[in-house]
């Protein structure tokens, strides 16, 4: 359900990829390109364990190049908003 076009998963398997490389998980990656973003100043991260908590503060450590970002983004499609229409 999270995931319905074809380009969101290339996205996920992109984040994957980055993850490898760096040796963490794919939503740190996530959260580190979040973090990257000057806009954004207090991510939600939705932890509902311990483990989710410590994995979001060690993502904190995770600096993407910009060779790293490029392939996150240039895929990616913003999602209209479910259920509120």
């Amino acid at each position: 359900m999270l995931y319905y076009r074809p380009e969101d998963f290339t996205v996920a398997e992109r984040a994957w990829e980055v993850a490898k490389a760096h040796n963490v998980s794919g939503s740190q990656v996530a959260l580190a390109w979040i973090l990257s973003k000057p806009y954004v100043t207090a991510p939600i991260i939705g932890a509902s364990q311990l483990e989710h908590l410590d994995q979001s503060i060690a993502a904190l450590e995770i600096k993407l190049s910009p060779e790293e970002i490029k392939p996150l983004e240039e895929l990616y499609q913003p999602h209209p908003v479910l259920g509120h229409s």
